[in-house]
């Protein structure tokens, strides 16, 4: 085989390889925003077609998508956006509890240096949540608290635990987005982000996980039984 055709090759794969990415990130988007709402279903020539992409990406997408519980592929019903019972978003929400709490532990044993640079990340999201529920802008707060716990995750530089957390945090976005305007103003969540950063800046490692568990404990006693009062089981 030539050079030529090995860089090809690698180009090609490459190719496919972004191609996957982008349809997996179309379709992962779909489901989070309600677009394919759970229980939706549908052909891969039908996905494909409503997200303006070539179907062979897609059904890899929708390969890995399956293998994180988002999705089912049926024999003659195709694609179906899973659905997630109340009893589902605590096993999630009991999930992210321990992947976030390990998470801050790991980056509150950093050397200062690192520990500094990410807690100040953190407080610009942070600052920015207040601002938003300041503004009584919810939407603009749970786009800013996403982002904040992805960070949390992705800044420990533990990829297993970055894989798990986007896996749940992406289901449990389902379960905030419909009880936004249910729950009482989310206020609280300001303070116990700011508890985690003053551990994470002393390098308190024990207690920024403590409080890291804590703050998504409140979230989930809060979220789980708003689903079951208001009888939403088909999120």
């Amino acid at each position: 085989m030539s050079d030529a055709s090995l860089h090809y090759g690698d180009f090609a794969l490459g190719r496919r390889s972004t191609l996957v990415e982008a349809a997996y990130a179309a379709i992962k988007a779909a489901i989070r925003n309600g677009t394919f709402p759970p229980g939706f279903q549908g052909s891969e020539l039908e996905i494909s077609q409503r997200l303006g992409m070539s179907r062979t990406p897609v059904h890899q997408a929708i390969i890995q998508l399956q293998a994180e519980g988002m999705v089912d592929l049926r024999s003659k019903r195709g694609v179906v956006i899973r659905a997630l019972s109340p009893d589902d978003m605590r096993e999630v929400y009991d999930v992210i509890v321990a992947v976030e709490g390990m998470a801050a532990f790991i980056i509150a044993s950093l050397p200062a240096s690192e520990r500094e640079a990410i807690c100040d990340a953190l407080e610009e999201l942070n600052a920015a949540m207040e601002r938003a529920l300041e503004a009584d802008d919810l939407d603009a707060w749970a786009d800013h608290d996403g982002k904040f716990h992805s960070m949390l995750v992705e800044r420990s530089g533990n990829g297993r635990l970055e894989r798990i957390a986007t896996v749940n945090l992406d289901q449990s976005h389902r379960a905030r987005r419909v009880t936004l305007n249910l729950r009482p103003k989310p206020t609280q969540s300001v303070i116990e982000h700011r508890a985690i950063i003053d551990a994470m800046r002393r390098g308190d490692a024990i207690n920024c996980r403590v409080a890291a568990q804590k703050h998504k404990e409140s979230a989930r006693d809060i979220v789980v039984p708003l689903l079951r009062r208001y009888r939403m089981t088909h999120l």
